[in-house]
């Protein structure tokens, strides 16, 4: 087996029960996208990812998981989420309703707010968030 260039690391949500839920339903097959906040890529002064791009999905314990493969990346506002991308995150929702109420839980919770340095952060219609798919092309260990 060849040696793999080193990739770069998705992450999804903090280490703990919640990442370890969304690294199982990607794993699965149930998880196909994820939304984060155009405020994290600003904040840590990184570039969009490309379509295309690979990168090693993380579990809690830092580990590489599996290969994904970036199918698709659109900047929208929170409030032009649809029912597809809600349904597509793999955590259950049936409705963009519930979607949202359980994104704002995460990114009003104070992890978040310490992450983005803004104690009082929220977010609302017009919030900037980072819609990306992806696909599992490798499973590792």
């Amino acid at each position: 087996m060849e040696p793999r260039e080193p990739l770069s690391p998705f992450l999804l949500a903090f280490p703990g029960p919640l990442r370890d839920r969304l690294v199982a339903a990607v794993l699965s097959g149930e998880k196909v996208s994820t939304s984060g906040l155009l405020a994290e890529y600003e904040r840590e002064g990184e570039e969009l990812p490309p379509v295309g791009e690979r990168s090693a999905l993380i579990d809690s314990e830092g580990r590489e998981v599996a290969v994904l493969e970036l199918t698709g990346v659109r900047v929208l506002p929170l409030g032009e989420v649809d029912l597809r991308h809600a349904l597509d995150e793999g955590e259950g929702y049936r409705s963009v309703a519930e979607w949202r109420a359980g994104h704002e839980r995460f990114w009003h919770s104070e992890e978040m707010r310490e992450a983005l340095g803004d104690p009082g952060f929220t977010v609302n219609d017009a919030t900037l968030i980072v819609a990306e798919r992806f696909r599992v092309v490798e499973r590792l260990g």
